[in-house]
């Protein structure tokens, strides 16, 4: 476990602190905000698109050669980036980053199913998502305000951690003698209800994320709240493990989603007004979000690996991850969408509303899953 935190957390610093750089670096280089727009947007692709094929990579090429090369994947392009600002070489980067991405969060899910037994299983996935989280709360506010006051270079430095992060995955590939085989076709039914779970809460976290700035009357309150935000999210996300571990993960998984709607609820009041935002209450309603967001994380993870045999973790994990990534963009456009037309307190709302519709889901599982599971 202390070798996978290292590599994640290494692989995460260098994800999170470019994240909001790269599209200012294309837009510096002469790019439109369609362009920069992409920039983000072509990472995420080859994210994806590479989470779908890494189960079958580990098969054919082994731990070792496969986490090696999602770190240098990650960490090297950064050193490419600093060599010109132009918009079509900044998106093959993006791509190339994409690759070493989809490696490594579907193999950190993999290895945390591999590393642990299943009475601790619960705990260390709280773990794991800290060594997430924490980089993202600290270097994704961090990146711009250093590539404004030091310099472009300071990001794209912090941005090739994840080479050093090679020297974990060796240490990791060194201790790992079982790769997932393949036996049958992955039950994906199984991983329907965790996944529509993860839907309701990224959709929700996703649509914060991405709109805070447009719904708040007061840059500061942004800040403050998607701080808060993140803080929170990371925090649930690391210590709901351990409370699943003890008290059980079903009786957490309902209370989270109803958090998640009441939040929602919270926040459409606080931005009613366009012009003049209830500023605890987007606090109040951020915080809330949060525990409900990391915490959901950690619990659907648990019951993703917990639906399938070991020879499943690989696609288990990818289809976790790529739920994740699903549900970020479907809040992006389900909210954008209703805003355009409405109001952010009125999207805001429906996107409570779509997060309680999994709440069925949240109290019992369905039959089929049950009878597949016995």
């Amino acid at each position: 476990m202390p070798l996978l935190l290292a590599m994640t957390a290494l692989g995460f610093s260098g994800y999170a602190v470019l994240l909001p750089v790269a599209p200012l670096w294309a837009v510096r280089g002469g790019a439109d905000l369609g362009g920069a727009g992409l920039v983000n947007g072509v990472f995420l692709l080859f994210t994806v698109l590479t989470q779908l094929v890494v189960p079958s990579a580990l098969r054919r090429f082994g731990w070792g050669s496969v986490l090696v090369a999602g770190m240098l994947f990650l960490g090297l392009p950064a050193f490419a980036h600093g060599a010109t600002d132009a918009l079509w070489p900044t998106l093959g980067l993006s791509a190339v980053r994409g690759w070493g991405f989809g490696v490594l969060t579907v193999t950190g899910g993999v290895l945390v199913a591999e590393l642990v037994e299943p009475a601790r299983r619960g705990r260390a996935i709280g773990a794991y998502g800290l060594a997430i989280a924490g980089p993202q709360v600290l270097l994704l506010p961090a990146g711009p305000w250093l590539a404004e006051h030091i310099g472009f270079w300071a990001v794209f430095a912090l941005a090739c951690l994840p080479v050093v992060g090679v020297l974990p995955a060796i240490g990791l590939a060194r201790m790992l003698d079982h790769v997932p085989e393949k036996r049958g076709p992955a039950p994906y039914l199984l991983l329907l209800r965790p996944v529509v779970l993860l839907l309701g809460v990224t959709l929700a976290g996703g649509a914060l994320i991405t709109f805070m700035a447009q719904m708040s009357s007061s840059a500061t309150l942004t800040t403050l709240a998607l701080m808060l935000l993140s803080v929170t999210a990371a925090l649930s996300r690391w210590r709901i493990g351990a409370l699943a571990d003890r008290f059980g993960k079903e009786r957490l998984i309902w209370p989270l989603v109803v958090l998640t709607a009441v939040g929602m609820a919270v926040l459409a009041w606080a931005v009613r007004d366009s012009h003049d935002t209830d500023g605890l209450l987007l606090m109040l309603g951020a915080a809330v979000v949060g525990i409900s967001y990391g915490g959901l994380q950690s619990l659907t993870l648990v019951v993703a690996f917990e639906s399938v045999s070991r020879s499943h973790y690989g696609p288990a994990s990818a289809v976790w991850n790529v739920g994740f990534d699903v549900g970020t963009g479907l809040g992006s456009v389900v909210v954008g969408l209703v805003a355009a037309g409405t109001s952010f307190s009125s999207a805001l709302l429906v996107a409570g509303a779509l997060s309680l519709l999994t709440l069925p889901l949240a109290i019992r599982r369905p039959a089929a899953v049950e009878r597949l599971t016995a």
